[in-house]
C-alpha cells in the first residue's frame, strides 16, 4: 500500500471494471457539445474497448469491454468485463436514459461497494459548457447489506482539448470530477475519488479517463495518515461507428 493523500485508485480487477463503467454512461446517449440535444439509444450488441494504463509506469497493463446488455424506456444495462494481471471479472452496470448512473460501483477504501443512486448519480449535466459546474448529493443504497450512503459530487466542465489515443485523435471536453463516497467510519475518513474524462462529441463518449482515490487513516501516525491506491488511466480502442 502506498501512503499519500494525492493520488488513489482501488488494486481489484472488478472495482477497476464497476469504477471505469463511468466512460459508457454517454454512449450514443446524447449527441455533441454544439448540438445539445439527444441521439439516438445505444443498440444491443453495440461494444467498446479501452486500454488499462499504469499511471505512474505508463505500462498498459490490461483492457476492459463493455457490451449493451438491453435498452427501454428507463435504463440502459451494459455488461462490463475485465482482463488484468491474467485475471477476469465480470459485472454489470446501468444507466438512465439520460446517461447518468442508477447502479455503479464506487470505491470504499479500495474495495468496491456496488451502490443504486437515488435519485441517479450526476456523472453529467447536459449541456457541457465551459465554465459550468455541479455539485449534488445524492442517496446510495449498498444492495448487499441495504447500507445506505449519502453520496456528493462536486464537478466542472475546464474547457476544451484535442487528444489523441490508441483509438485516434479527438476534440475533447475535459470534465474534472470530485466523488465523496460517504463511506467514512471511526477509523478512516470518506474516500474521495478524484477522475479527469475527456468527453469527445464526435463519438458521443469519453475516450480518456484517468482516475485517483485516497482517504485518511485517523489511528495512523500523522505523517502516515494520507492513504493512496493505483493511478489507472483508461483509453479507447475500438467503438462502432457514430450514428
Amino acid at each position: 500500500m502506498r501512503n499519500d493523500p494525492t493520488r488513489g485508485g482501488c488494486t481489484t480487477p472488478a472495482f477497476r471494471a464497476a469504477r471505469f463503467a463511468s466512460l459508457l454512461v454517454v454512449t450514443a446517449l446524447c449527441l455533441g457539445l454544439a448540438e445539445n440535444v439527444p441521439a439516438a439509444a445505444p443498440a444491443v450488441g453495440d461494444s467498446y474497448v479501452y486500454r488499462i494504463i499504469n499511471g505512474y509506469s505508463k505500462e498498459v497493463v490490461g483492457q476492459i469491454s463493455y457490451r449493451v446488455e438491453s435498452t427501454g424506456n428507463d435504463r440502459v444495462v451494459v455488461a462490463v468485463s475485465t482482463e488484468r494481471a491474467g485475471r477476469q471479472s465480470q459485472t454489470t452496470e446501468s444507466y438512465a436514459p439520460d446517461g447518468n448512473w442508477l447502479r455503479h460501483a464506487l470505491s470504499n477504501h479500495d474495495q468496491p461497494v456496488d451502490y443504486e443512486f437515488t435519485p441517479a448519480y450526476p456523472a453529467y449535466v447536459f449541456p457541457l459548457e465551459s465554465g459550468k459546474s455541479w455539485s449534488t448529493r445524492v442517496n446510495a443504497v449498498n444492495p448487499a447489506n441495504k447500507m445506505q450512503y449519502s453520496v456528493r459530487v462536486d464537478a466542472s466542465v475546464r474547457g476544451t482539448e484535442r487528444i489523441k489515443v490508441a483509438a485516434g485523435e479527438f476534440d475533447t471536453i475535459k470534465i474534472l470530477r470530485s466523488i465523496y463516497a460517504g463511506d467514512a467510519d471511526y477509523s478512516l475518513s470518506e474516500t474521495t475519488i478524484v477522475e479527469t474524462e475527456w468527453f469527445a462529441p464526435s463519438l458521443g463518449r469519453s475516450v480518456r479517463l484517468n482516475s485517483t482515490s485516497a482517504w485518511l487513516d485517523k489511528t495512523a501516525p500523522p505523517r502516515l495518515q494520507g492513504t493512496r491506491g493505483d493511478w489507472d488511466i483508461y483509453e479507447l480502442v475500438s467503438a462502432p461507428p457514430a450514428r
